[in-house]
């Protein structure tokens, strides 16, 4: 049988997503958490209004699309909090309706 070498770690996947405006803005928030190597892609988001009241739909359409960025890194457990208060004091002070959005996975065995 061969041994697949897997390791038990304490690490997790950060995965951020936001519009492209914000690309500068998640580099820095990733630089300020430490996170020194990560990946990000260009991502079309989606949202489906149909169900929305006229008046409380803003874009006027049913199905909106725009240009997002998708950021993922595997990172220590101690950057993850700082990354995500970071993320939130930027949310916090934004006057727009987009926001950046994190998601963090536990990671239990890599190679």
């Amino acid at each position: 049988m061969k041994n697949n070498n897997l390791k038990i770690i304490q690490m997790k996947l950060l995965i951020i997503t936001a519009i492209a405006e914000f690309e500068n803005e998640v580099k820095q928030i990733l630089k300020k958490g430490a996170v020194k190597k990560y990946s990000y892609n260009p991502v079309t988001g989606f949202r489906d209004a149909t169900e929305e009241d006229v008046e409380s739909n803003w874009f006027g359409t049913a199905v909106t699309q725009n240009e997002s960025l998708m950021f993922y890194a595997f990172t220590e457990n101690e950057n993850v909090a700082i990354v995500c208060d970071a993320v939130k004091a930027f949310n916090d002070s934004q006057e727009t309706m987009s926001n950046i959005h994190v998601a963090i996975l536990d990671i239990e065995k890599t190679n």
